[in-house]
């Protein structure tokens, strides 16, 4: 980056503007309150969030464009309905691996990106290396899924599972 001698004019340099550099400027109560609204309906159209906001659609649409390319809105998704798709059996699996490694950590979360039972998984801190939200059918479904894929990750040390008897909250908003 020929000419920027100051280490922050580099982090913050855009290549596709390169005399404009962007600092890390707080959100904005309009930019918060486009957020919230998504949060609460990703669907609004470009002038029902104008609205909302109490801004003219232009401006909304350039911010949302904006809140977008900068990384605070990351995708828009439908909320679905687990029981209605027969997936309704949650449990919460406790992971810890055999051996601390880096290759075991690894092998081990690239392993649960490729399953489409597992919706999460976190590297956590305690007595296990990993929980996972897992979603099957039914418990009969949950053992054939810890016999034939979880069992086949031979990193895996031991598993604790937890199930879910009944759910009491559960939001995708972030407190803004």
């Amino acid at each position: 980056m020929k000419g920027y001698n100051n280490p922050a004019e580099r982090i913050f340099f855009q290549p596709q503007n390169p005399i404009t550099f962007i600092m890390n400027e707080k959100l904005d109560k309009t930019d918060i309150a486009i957020l919230d609204e998504l949060q609460k309906n990703g669907r609004l159209t470009n002038k029902e969030l104008a609205a909302a906001v109490h801004l003219s659609p232009t401006p909304t649409f350039e911010r949302v464009k904006r809140l977008e390319r900068e990384g605070y809105i990351r995708k828009y998704v439908a909320v679905l309905d687990p029981d209605k798709l027969d997936c309704g059996f949650v449990a919460f699996c406790y992971l810890k691996m055999k051996q601390h490694s880096y290759e075991n950590a690894t092998r081990i979360m690239e392993a649960v990106k490729a399953i489409p039972e597992i919706v999460e998984c976190h590297n956590i801190s305690g007595d296990y290396d990993f929980i996972l939200k897992i979603y099957t059918k039914d418990m009969k479904s949950y053992q054939q899924f810890l016999l034939r894929i979880l069992g086949e990750i031979d990193c895996i040390g031991s598993l604790n599972s937890s199930f879910v008897l009944g759910e009491v909250k559960n939001e995708n908003r972030l407190p803004l």
